[in-house]
């Protein structure tokens, strides 16, 4: 028994050695690229993105009862507010109303009313007690996408008079719904629900428009209820895009019914998405303010796809790139996104305008190697790297036709410059010179620096995260126009259903904070008590968020105590 222990440990870390050379982490690389003239890979200008580490502070402690002082407890804070000193309870017959009244409204009222009184009223609310909330969309109708009204106003009267929400449109109204739930409070000795620091007057819109998480499905699988409370979670902090990282080089668990082999690198018969389950995750995520971005990463990334499909891959061990050579790639890459799409703008599984096409980490040395596509490469007079933007200029004519606009990592742009048609979203991974190229160059970017904001660096703290600016060294404003927002990444590794929660929150909420309020909300003491509450809030929604103040990611609490002192 002794030996075949030793046997299986041996594996096991064979195995995990094997897995560690494969995982996707988008880890810097040391190898020299060709790109642009500004570009050096090896030797960047900005060898990390600007970060500050702080020692977190462990002073704040849970006062039951205690009126909330300025800044206001809000998390992210909103762009401006003006509040005063009084206490209004709410009258034990207080509703929310629309103007118009409409169904999506009409379920969120409900959604909030739930999370915001918890807690059975036993006392008697005085007679100026506030009994209103009055919200108004201008525009129900609009559409959730990149360009989207997300602001709102809120106002809250000292007098008990009926509170005010108006919005431009249904996801403003939700992100104010968010704001005044987080303003409500229990007091336990009354018995009844107020709010502080009446009259409040809140304007709010957010800094950038993109600001997303991106949840890897491929390394291990989510279930559905924990992809569903995922997406409760962001839309607390305001977070407005889930970016479905949807299968990469371990499994592929998607099942298509055009391409139904293709789910043959599923971990398991169970571990599947259908064509519903993505469709009813979409318009979970909608009704929640959330856009579902999704991402099928071409050419590299792409292993999984030879188990069902060989002929797109090209030789049985030499699997990745896909192989540019074959007609029968882009057919089932057209199929693939045809299926997802609909074909045409703003339909399908996934009416998102965004389109994520990866193209990141592609190591062309199997082209150069294999036979057929060596042959090929001959023929065409193509060197690796023409076969590798080749293959990205024909997935981004499928996404063009089918009315999306495509997004790359960082490695497409950095290989080949403005000769990528100029309407490609960059979604930079690396340092800050990338950004500040690609923004020069004349493309919109999105930031998600590996380190201070890659969720599965658990060494990582909620300081480095916050002090990180994503328009650190650059100052032209025509640049700045150009960055859209950015996201944290949750890639899978080491996270599945029973850690995902304490492994982002808190520390997801310190760049939601960051890519919603202005630039000059960036002071990471000042931001600790609120960023402290916001973690007990999550606690008491029911969000596994790990105690703040832990400098390692999801580690348990250190002993009994309050959970604002953790």
């Amino acid at each position: 028994m002794k030996v075949l222990a030793v046997v299986c440990l041996l594996f096991a870390l064979i195995a995990t050695a094997q897995s560690a050379g494969l995982r996707h982490r988008r880890r810097y690389d040391t190898k020299v690229q060709t790109g642009p003239a500004g570009i050096k890979a090896a030797e960047p200008a900005f060898p990390a993105w600007s970060t500050m580490s702080q020692a977190p502070k462990k002073d704040v402690v849970e006062k039951e009862g205690a009126a909330v002082a300025s800044p206001l407890y809000v998390w992210p804070q909103p762009a401006s507010f003006s509040r005063g000193n009084v206490v209004r309870e709410f009258s034990s017959k207080f509703t929310m109303t629309s103007e118009p009244a409409f169904d999506d409204l009409t379920e969120a009222i409900a959604r909030y009313t739930r999370m915001i009184f918890d807690h059975r009223v036993t006392g008697s609310p005085s007679s100026d007690a506030i009994t209103q909330l009055n919200i108004v969309v201008a525009d129900p109708q609009a559409p959730l996408q990149l360009d989207t009204d997300e602001s709102y106003s809120l106002e809250i009267p000292d007098t008990g008079d009926a509170a005010t929400l108006k919005a431009n449109t249904f996801y403003g109204a939700l992100h104010g719904l968010e704001t005044f739930s987080q303003l409500v409070s229990f007091n336990f000795s009354s018995g009844s629900f107020s709010i502080d620091g009446l009259p409040l007057s809140v304007s709010d819109a957010p800094r950038f428009p993109h600001r997303g998480i991106l949840l890897d499905t491929s390394r291990h699988y989510h279930s559905l209820p924990t992809i569903r409370r995922f997406i409760d979670s962001m839309a607390m902090s305001k977070y407005n895009v889930f970016h479905w990282h949807l299968s990469d080089i371990q499994s592929f668990p998607y099942h298509s019914a055009a391409l139904p082999r293709l789910s043959l690198a599923a971990y398991s018969n169970t571990d599947k998405y259908s064509m519903s389950d993505i469709v009813d995750i979409v318009e979970y995520a909608r009704l929640r303010g959330v856009r579902t971005m999704i991402e099928f990463d071409v050419p590299g990334h792409a292993q999984s796809w030879c188990v069902g499909y060989p002929e797109v891959c090209p030789a049985p061990t030499c699997q990745m790139p896909i192989d540019p050579s074959q007609q029968a790639t882009f057919d089932l890459m057209e199929t693939l996104f045809t299926e997802i799409t609909g074909g045409v703008a703003r339909k399908g599984m996934i009416p998102e305008d965004l389109f994520h096409l990866g193209g990141d980490e592609v190591d062309l040395s199997c082209w150069t190697t294999v036979p057929r596509v060596k042959a090929w490469l001959a023929a065409n007079n193509m060197t690796s790297k023409d076969a590798y933007r080749y293959v990205v200029e024909r997935a981004h004519d499928l996404i063009y036709k089918m009315g999306r606009t495509p997004i790359n990592w960082d490695e497409v742009w950095a290989n080949f410059g403005t000769t990528i048609d100029p309407q490609t979203i960059i979604h930079v991974w690396r340092n800050e010179e990338y950004v500040y190229n690609a923004t020069r160059d004349g493309f919109r970017v999105l930031v998600s620096p590996d380190g201070p904001w890659y969720l599965d660096g658990l060494g990582t703290t909620w300081q480095q995260m916050y002090n990180l600016e994503p328009f650190a060294g650059i100052t032209n404003t025509t640049q700045q126009k150009l960055i859209l927002g950015g996201e944290s990444c949750m890639w899978s590794e080491t996270v599945d259903d029973s850690d995902v929660f304490n492994t982002v929150w808190p520390r997801a909420a310190a760049v939601a904070e960051r890519l919603w309020s202005p630039q000059n909300v960036n002071d990471v003491n000042a931001a600790e008590p609120r960023y402290a509450n916001f973690r007990c809030l999550l606690n008491r929604r029911g969000i596994g968020a790990a105690p703040y103040a832990n400098p390692q990611a999801r580690t348990a609490p250190s002993g009994p105590g309050p959970c604002l002192a953790q």
